[in-house]
């Protein structure tokens, strides 16, 4: 067990020659589990190394390979932030709207944690826009919470975003990025027409979340239209 211990490791490294080596001795290698149920592309993908990734792939490794929590290997690329491996996965029909146990999906965590270009090829390539976790957030959510801009622009760019969505607390992008302060973000919201008027639960609207200078800012912006 030592070994494939270290087999993980040498392939979260990106160690091509430890792991091609093992590979080609043994080819049952690709699909063996770990204790997380992760396969040696699952750790591969976290390394960037591309030609370990199209070998393991050469190699019939399993594209959409669950772990323990029902995450893919794209899903963790993506939240990575591994450009060149999300595009590969994609072109070897990996599953770009798989969502694991806590419903988040590969477009998710590049929103969130703000990784433009991944986002934008997971876009291009059909994956939800509208996708939603456990607790009802969209990539709009966790893009406007975290202040990620550009990529808030990106999403609003899409046509089939709802701008007003919801999550389980009946917050809307607009409720969340207000809270956070996040003025531009908030802003860009209610230019795309994010409702102010939208109440979550708690019974509250996104103005009342805002700072005084926020809320007098997009109140300005909706008496201009």
């Amino acid at each position: 067990m030592a070994n494939n211990i270290n087999l993980y490791e040498a392939a979260y490294k990106g160690d091509y020659n430890t792991v091609a080596g093992k590979v080609l001795q043994n080819n049952t290698l690709v699909t063996l589990l770990d204790d997380n149920k992760r396969i040696l592309l699952h750790w591969a993908v976290l390394s960037g190394n591309v030609e370990l990734v199209s070998f393991l792939i050469e190699h019939k490794s399993p594209i959409d390979a669950l772990d323990d929590t029902g995450t893919t290997p794209l899903i963790l690329t993506a939240s990575a932030g591994k450009q060149a491996i999300v595009e590969l996965l994609i072109d070897n029909k990996a599953n770009v709207n798989h969502k694991n146990e806590q419903g988040h999906s590969a477009l998710q965590y590049a929103c969130s944690k703000g990784w433009l270009e991944i986002a934008r090829t997971l876009l291009e390539h059909n994956a939800d826009v509208n996708v939603s976790d456990c607790r009802g957030a969209t990539p709009l959510h966790r893009a406007a919470s975290k202040g990620n801009l550009a990529i808030v622009k990106l999403l609003l760019d899409n046509e089939a975003t709802k701008v007003d969505c919801r999550d389980y607390y009946g917050n809307s992008p607009l409720h969340l990025a207000c809270e956070e302060d996040r003025v531009e973000e908030a802003k860009l919201l209610v230019k795309s027409g994010a409702d102010l008027n939208l109440t979550n639960k708690e019974r509250q609207t996104p103005l009342n979340y805002c700072t005084r200078s926020l809320a007098k800012t997009l109140l300005a912006l909706v008496n201009k239209e």
